[in-house]
């Protein structure tokens, strides 16, 4: 039986193969929603820059937006490593400060904390992209990632927001892989993962576990479908497989439409979820 440590993701990614599948994915599906330019936040992070680098292959950089919206406490490299980004890519960009937006609510003394602050101004940006989207006449294009997906690591209508998400079946050490492929900076590709939604926040350390050693348990828990007696047999810890679970378990309201109770013959996402039927 595999242990934990011969698990290797990245063996499982051939990356010239997945740029060829997702440029066409985001070329097809913006061409039959009617659109030919999209829009997304650039964060200065490598999951962003994967999907802006991938959508500039689709579209043509020139067709192609990445919004900086820092807020004040954001850190200055992330404005940096997004700029450069945008630079190695050739697309276009635009600074939107969210601080005006985002204080006058927070200083209503509503007794937000971090996590409240943090969904507020993830949910601001999205409301500045489909605004910008509109404007432009673009859709907005996703940066989640499976790794964040499957455990609930982001804000619903905040940056798990999108119309299309060429990242969302790539686990975040695949993203790392792809993103060595597509010529990133390394200055991005290198540096730990953060949401920059307070000084020092790190993914893993909010997580308190590393993105490779949950990558290699999701992808036995899911993609293989491991079960509990399998993955301990294999090493996982069972608290660490008991967390997960957990975690994926508490955030699949995240990971599926609004439920809509069923009254009439032809139920939208019950029924009625066949694009087929309308041509498309």
């Amino acid at each position: 039986m595999e242990t934990v440590e011969s698990i290797e993701l990245g063996s499982l990614l051939d990356p010239s193969l997945v740029e060829k599948i997702l440029v066409a994915f985001l070329r097809d599906e913006t061409s039959v929603a009617g659109f030919t330019k999209g829009v997304l936040g650039l964060s200065g992070g490598i999951d962003s820059a994967v999907s802006a680098a991938l959508a500039a292959r689709a579209l043509g950089p020139e067709n192609v937006l990445g919004v900086m919206m820092p807020y004040r406490t954001s850190a200055p490299e992330s404005k940096a490593d997004a700029e450069l980004v945008a630079k190695a890519i050739g697309i276009r960009t635009e600074l939107v400060d969210i601080s005006p937006m985002v204080d006058p609510y927070l200083a209503l003394g509503s007794g937000a904390d971090r996590v409240r602050g943090g969904n507020v101004m993830a949910r601001e940006r999205m409301i500045i992209l489909y605004d910008i989207s509109q404007r432009e006449k673009a859709l907005v294009l996703g940066t989640s990632n499976k790794t964040e997906l499957m455990l609930g690591y982001g804000t619903l209508f905040g940056d798990m927001a999108s119309a299309l998400n060429p990242l969302g079946d790539l686990y975040k050490t695949q993203i790392w892989q792809l993103a060595r492929h597509l010529g990133l900076p390394d200055r991005v590709i290198d540096k730990k993962p953060s949401a920059d939604l307070w000084a020092g926040q790190t993914d893993e350390g909010e997580m308190g576990f590393t993105y490779q050693d949950v990558d290699r348990l999701l992808y036995c828990m899911l993609d293989e479908r491991r079960t509990d007696a399998e993955l301990l047999r294999m090493g996982f810890a069972e608290p660490f497989i008991t967390r997960v679970r957990g975690m994926i378990t508490r955030s699949q309201f995240k990971r599926r439409p609004p439920v809509i109770a069923k009254l009439s013959h032809r139920t939208i996402n019950v029924d009625f979820r066949y694009p087929r039927d309308w041509g498309i």
